[in-house]
């Protein structure tokens, strides 16, 4: 079963199904295979036919890219075993009812938001991958690796002719979705492999020797990218999906399992996609980058295009074309379906399809500036920033509440619909952490793990003081 068959129950479900506000009953337990095929389709998608290429462009060697990225999605593994699914087996609930239990509704509906935006800024972003592709037969001119704004008419037409398409089919019910994606996933991760193994070719590479001389020592950053060293690649891949596990928002779909082994699984998407797929995706451009164009722009000091559709058609023609808007199609629509229910959760007077054609429209628009999309290793780095710090509420209250002599479920329990333990723990973890990155100019991803670690401490600390104080009023 694939990520979109196996999340349509899940999202359907979150969106006002049976179990919605209720753990997931036995006879409804899915077995370890339904969530390898679905970690397997997520994570070969859009998303890495750009941030492969991305990788190149921050002049990372060899060593710090290939056994880099075999950690750090280890530890992603890891995190989603032993923290989501160990967690999601227990209570069974989705991440917005477990949250609500703890945090009450009013602070729900903040967080709601916050998730709602940032999956429509990386749906844009996957907008913008398909523009790349749709836009070849145009002769359209391709975004550059520094462009922010629009760069011509003909670009602006194009998102907008695809965001439309989408958020339509999005709006339609996520069944449609799932149906297409079902057969879109296996084209798409038979196109990866098809670019590496060209890509291998047209770079003379017969040996591994000379597949690690693709890369070797590394290399200077190109125009307005930061290097890259070994920590940069461990850390930001294992939180490349922060929001998924040390943020809990996979609680949804882990509450299926029949057993917190199942978290294992994602190994599938770690090495199938983030790891296969993200060095095809980078084969594809070191190819580029010997072509005369790249070379006149690496010369006169600026970065060559990280364009996605040009990409793979030049090493699988149309065939690559195809991979490329089917691999922003399938990752653009279930995330703004999924932005669509956020919204509702703050809307709930607004129907599913008018909330998902919000989330379409603003997903829409932000594919037209290309900064999301050509700035995506740093996008993913601030969502992750951003979201993962409320798992670390869950994931406190979960092995360290009772020991603490917190109240468990704390705004159900109380009748809160604002826990302020919650709101400042987040708040003094995020601001005192950005400022860090900001002022100190650290690696944004360096301080996820601080900032969630201090959150889950905060949380505790502040949640044992309103106890306290309500014991003696």
């Amino acid at each position: 079963m694939t990520l979109y068959s196996t999340e349509e129950e899940v999202i359907e479900e979150t969106a006002g199904g049976e179990f919605e506000r209720q753990p997931v009953p036995q006879s409804k337990l899915k077995s370890w295979t339904s969530f390898l095929g679905m970690y397997a389709g997520e994570h070969a998608a859009g998303t890495e036919f750009v941030i492969g290429p991305l990788f190149l462009t921050t002049g990372v060697s060899a060593f710090d890219l290939i056994v880099g990225l075999l950690v750090g999605n280890l530890l992603a593994v890891l995190s989603w075993r032993f923290l989501t699914a160990e967690i999601a087996v227990k209570y069974r609930l989705t991440l917005y009812y477990h949250l609500e239990r703890i945090c009450g509704k009013k602070l729900v509906t903040f967080y709601n938001l916050a998730n709602g935006v940032l999956f429509c800024f990386l749906a844009g972003a996957m907008i913008t991958v398909s523009a790349t592709a749709v836009g070849i037969p145009f002769d359209m001119p391709m975004p550059k690796l520094t462009d922010t704004l629009p760069n011509s008419s003909v670009w602006v037409i194009v998102v907008l002719v695809i965001g439309a398409i989408i958020s339509l089919i999005a709006a339609k019910g996520y069944e449609t979705v799932s149906k297409a994606a079902n057969w879109m996933s296996p084209i798409i991760v038979i196109a990866f492999i098809a670019c590496g193994i060209v890509a291998l070719t047209q770079l003379d590479v017969s040996s591994f020797s000379e597949f690690w001389a693709i890369w070797g020592e590394g290399s200077e950053p190109f125009p307005g990218q930061i290097k890259y060293g070994f920590w940069h690649v461990v850390i930001w891949s294992w939180f490349a999906n922060a929001a998924m596990h040390v943020g809990m928002s996979d609680l949804s779909v882990f509450r299926f399992a029949k057993k917190a082994s199942s978290g294992w699984t994602t190994a599938a998407g770690m090495y199938v996609g983030h790891y296969m797929a993200w060095i095809a995706a980078a084969l594809l451009y070191a190819v580029y980058l010997k072509s005369p164009e790249a070379q006149t722009l690496l010369q006169a000091g600026t970065a060559p295009d990280v364009a996605p559709g040009p990409l793979a058609y030049n090493a699988i023609g149309v065939f690559g074309i195809v991979a490329v808007i089917l691999a922003g199609w399938t990752t653009a629509n279930p995330t703004i379906y999924r932005a669509g229910l956020a919204f509702q959760a703050i809307m709930p007077k607004l129907s599913t399809f008018w909330v998902t054609i919000l989330a379409g429209t603003v997903a829409t628009i932000a594919g037209l500036f290309p900064a999301f999309a050509m700035k995506l290793l740093g996008f993913v780095a601030l969502y992750g920033f951003i979201l993962a710090p409320v798992g670390a509420i869950i994931v406190f209250e979960y092995f360290f509440g009772k020991k603490f002599g917190i109240q468990k479920f704390y705004a159900e329990n109380s009748g809160s619909n604002f826990n302020n333990a919650v709101f400042w723990a987040w708040l003094l973890s995020f601001g005192v952490f950005y400022f860090i990155s900001i002022y100190f100019n650290v690696f944004l991803s360096f301080v996820i793990l601080p900032a969630w670690i201090t959150c889950g401490i905060l949380f505790l600390i502040f949640s044992k003081k309103e106890v306290r104080e309500t014991q003696v009023h």
